[in-house]
């Protein structure tokens, strides 16, 4: 009896696919191949690109330069320092946090001691949040040596109204974050506070909002680091998906683990999940892949021909290598940067002779992800 090569599970020989993660059968062969599960050989597409390259970099021997080793399958490489691209297919579904609707108030009928007191907390509140009070410094100070009861009060409403719209402003910031979080993954502490600052800002309680909100986004944080990787793989199988669509093939034989993998996620499973999406992210390059090289190989010639006519090409072998080092080092959201950049340039030179008739550009402007 097979073994899943994504989730380890045991499949019968009628299956058609994987009764866990619903990896279709006919990918097992080139999932294990792809995952370079020999130590001694790499897989073939680490040759191919290498192929690639030498044969469009005349600044190089016109031999395949011989590459590293590729790492295992679940041996994460170095990634850059942000997480970005393509939102989840399928986010998850969680309770909306709802943005602010009424303010608090201003207060009023306080004593001229009161009225001093509040000025005093309104501008170490200030300084908590990093506002800028000179200018209410300067009127402070003016008032209070005036005795001027009145400007006094006027300024005690101003400063509530500028730091209480601060506060609105970082909430909603952080119900954004929040809310982009937990299309993965749950936030439940989070939620708790997020409810508790609405009615702290409503209820005038500005102190005790700032405490919480600092403490939910410590928590939100926590959150983050400690799911990132997950974050990180989902990004990656997502821009995958959406590159095999882009380049006409159907990603849908490989999307079982990713699928799955979300789930476990959303259970808060984090090792499981983080498995099986790295798992998710070598079943959706085998599908990839033949149509991948199809494009980079005409890319290739396309280069060449510039190249003959006298365009300057130096950039483009520069991104072909970062598609080969980040193929690599199997970084999958850094190759298919370098692939969009290099394929943009490609379609912009004109051979000679010829009619432009590529394929369009791929959407542009994905970041990838921090290492795990």
């Amino acid at each position: 009896m097979a073994s899943c090569p994504a989730c380890g599970s045991e499949v019968t020989p009628e299956s058609q696919k994987c009764p866990e993660c619903h990896l279709s059968v006919t990918l097992f062969s080139a999932v294990r191949e792809a995952a370079g599960t020999s130590p001694d050989q790499d897989p073939t597409y680490i040759r191919t690109i290498g192929e690639l390259l030498a044969t469009v970099d005349l600044g190089k021997p016109s031999v395949a330069p011989a590459l590293a080793s590729s790492h295992g399958l679940m041996s994460r490489p170095k990634r850059p320092a942000t997480a970005g691209g393509p939102p989840p297919e399928h986010p998850r579904t969680a309770k909306a946090i709802a943005p602010l609707k009424d303010l608090p108030e201003l207060p009023s009928g306080r004593t001229d001691a009161q009225l001093r007191k509040r000025i005093r907390e309104y501008f170490e509140l200030g300084r908590r949040m990093g506002a800028d009070f000179t200018d209410f410094e300067l009127r402070s100070n003016a008032a209070t040596l005036a005795g001027d009861e009145n400007s006094l009060d006027v300024l005690a409403r101003e400063m509530f109204v500028h730091l209480v719209s601060g506060l609105a402003e970082e909430f909603e910031a952080t119900i954004a974050q929040r809310n982009e979080l937990t299309q993965l993954v749950p936030t439940p502490s989070a939620d708790v506070e997020l409810d508790a600052i609405r009615e702290s800002i409503r209820l005038g309680d500005l102190p005790g909002a700032l405490r919480r909100l600092t403490h939910v986004r410590d928590e939100l944080l926590r959150v983050e680091e400690e799911w990132e990787v997950g974050r990180i793989l989902v990004t990656e199988c997502d821009l995958l998906v959406q590159t095999i669509r882009e380049l006409g093939g159907d990603p849908a034989p490989a999307q079982g683990p990713l699928e799955e993998g979300r789930k476990f996620l959303s259970r808060g499973r984090r090792t499981e999940a983080e498995k099986l999406l790295a798992r998710a992210a070598v079943a959706l390059w085998t599908v990839l892949e033949p149509r991948f090289f199809e494009d980079l190989r005409r890319i290739r010639d396309r280069l060449n021909d510039g190249r003959t006519s006298g365009a300057d090409i130096a950039p483009a072998v520069t991104d072909l290598r970062d598609v080969a080092t980040e193929l690599r080092q199997r970084n999958f959201v850094g190759m298919l940067v370098a692939f969009r950049r290099l394929r943009a340039f490609a379609d912009r030179l004109t051979p000679l002779g010829s009619v432009d008739v590529g394929a369009g550009v791929l959407a542009s402007g994905v970041r990838s992800g921090p290492s795990a």
